[in-house]
């Protein structure tokens, strides 16, 4: 089973006290919060790519890099990261070849039920899943979306950054969509 994989292997990691060359506080080295996708390509490729290390920046991840809401808590971990632990710059980092790009609703209902939910589940909830199990159909609009709402924020200091990038999930290679200075 994989939780005692993962215990047995903590327990080991912490007597051989490897957890000594990550320590850090809990301040950005680069003063910088990075939103990003959750995509397991990204893990280790999007911290070389950019030249960051354990400690240097805040790191908020979801399906697709994507914010529609400005109020849910993907913004308020960014708020979090400037206004309490001196995050000065935001980079929205999404993806070539993301799972999100073109994500259909109706199919992903059908994985649920699938995997056992019930439609009378999916009915009694409090939004239509079709108002927020969504996806986006250009990788570039989703950037500048999630840029737009986060720069128009009203709690955002004026004078934060907010920079849009797309990476290749092969390669790293990094795509500018919008320079925040």
């Amino acid at each position: 089973m994989l939780l005692d994989e993962i215990l047995e292997y903590n327990k080991q990691f912490v007597e051989d006290e490897s957890y000594q060359k990550y320590e850090t506080d809990k301040f950005p080295n680069k003063r910088a919060v990075i939103f990003t996708c959750m995509d397991t390509r990204l893990v280790e490729l999007l911290p070389k790519a950019l030249n960051i290390s354990n400690g240097d920046v805040k790191m908020v991840k979801n399906a697709g890099a994507i914010l529609n809401d400005p109020y849910d808590s993907t913004m308020k971990s960014i708020l979090v990261a400037i206004h309490a632990l001196q995050a000065e710059e935001v980079f929205v980092i999404a993806h070539h070849g993301c799972g999100m790009n073109g994500f259909n609703t109706d199919d992903f209902v059908d994985l649920m039920k699938e995997h056992g939910i019930e439609q009378t589940e999916i009915n009694s909830l409090d939004k239509d899943p079709k108002e927020w199990l969504t996806g986006f159909d250009d990788v570039k609009a989703n950037v500048e979306q999630s840029v737009r709402i986060i720069d128009n924020h009203p709690l955002l200091p004026e004078d934060i950054p907010v920079h849009g990038l797309i990476i290749d999930p092969a390669t790293g290679k990094l795509d500018l969509v919008k320079k925040g200075y």
